[in-house]
């Protein structure tokens, strides 16, 4: 009889928990096993290869510890090290076993929302360095300009729950602007980084009211869904007991203070070393 197991999911930090909410909300009756790499965040201004190394060591932890599926809830992961680890590693590694990234699940939709056909991405340095967006849309929304600007001060203002003091908004703010100055026709922004739907009320009060702000979430939730309901291969091995499970590099009791930002949630986590 084969083994199930929980479903996996990876971030370099805490912003993986703003994917793993919506996903269980869409999807409640499976387990989850949750990994951040807090101790080496953020990965946003890492190499490739480094980006790479981590990420591949993550994904083998959570296959070590029974996940069939792991998603990489991280843009910077998605961007850098996603593709090499499906087509190099997967075949040899586990070619049962599957991973997926939040990039493709949010680019294959976003081109339809947007009526001036002009996109505008918030992200790290290393995603927007990547050209991962501007390459997956030019395959789904070949009509679309894509603009780019690199929020380099986010993740550790959002980690160090700074959003809501006066610095914090004041690096949040001219980023919004400087990303609208490159392209006013902007209609449509998508928050290429899982940390950022924890100031998306911010940045909303900071654009004009016919651009839409575009959190990741909840597409990635309803892809997952789908992916699930075409691949029964893989939905037969994921286990479904409704619980979810924390794995961190991090000191656990640091993890778990700000992981209940993230979730509004009790957590009592897991140490793990790499």
């Amino acid at each position: 009889m084969e083994v199930k197991g929980p479903i996996g999911v990876f971030d370099s930090g805490y912003g993986g928990l703003t994917v793993l909410k919506e996903i269980v909300n869409r999807l409640p009756e499976y387990d989850y096993l949750y990994l951040g790499d807090n101790a080496r965040a953020p990965y946003g201004t890492r190499s490739f290869d480094v980006v790479y190394e981590y990420t591949l060591e993550a994904v083998k932890e959570l296959f070590s510890r029974g996940c069939s599926l792991v998603i990489l809830a991280c843009n910077t992961a998605s961007a850098k090290a996603l593709r090499t680890i499906q087509q190099n590693d997967l075949p040899t590694l586990a070619p049962n076993k599957r991973v997926l990234g939040v990039i493709r699940p949010s680019t294959e939709q976003i081109g339809a929302w947007s009526t001036s056909k002009h996109i505008g991405i918030l992200a790290t340095e290393g995603t927007v360095r990547s050209e991962s967006y501007v390459i997956e849309l030019a395959k789904f929304a070949p009509d679309c300009k894509v603009v780019q600007h690199a929020c380099p001060m986010w993740v550790p203002i959002i980690e160090n729950n700074r959003q809501d003091t006066e610095a914090g908004r004041l690096f949040i703010r001219e980023d919004v602007e400087s990303l609208l100055r490159k392209d006013p026709q902007i209609d449509t922004i998508v928050l290429a980084c899982t940390h950022y739907p924890l100031v998306e009320h911010y940045i909303r009060s900071l654009v004009p009211s016919h651009v839409k702000v575009v959190t990741q979430g909840t597409l990635v939730a309803e892809r997952l869904h789908d992916y699930l309901q075409r691949h029964q291969e893989i939905e037969s091995k994921c286990s479904k007991g409704g619980k979810i499970h924390f794995l961190t590099s991090e000191n656990k009791v640091v993890f778990d203070l700000h992981a209940r930002q993230f979730l509004s949630m009790e957590v009592h986590s897991e140490h793990i070393h790499f």
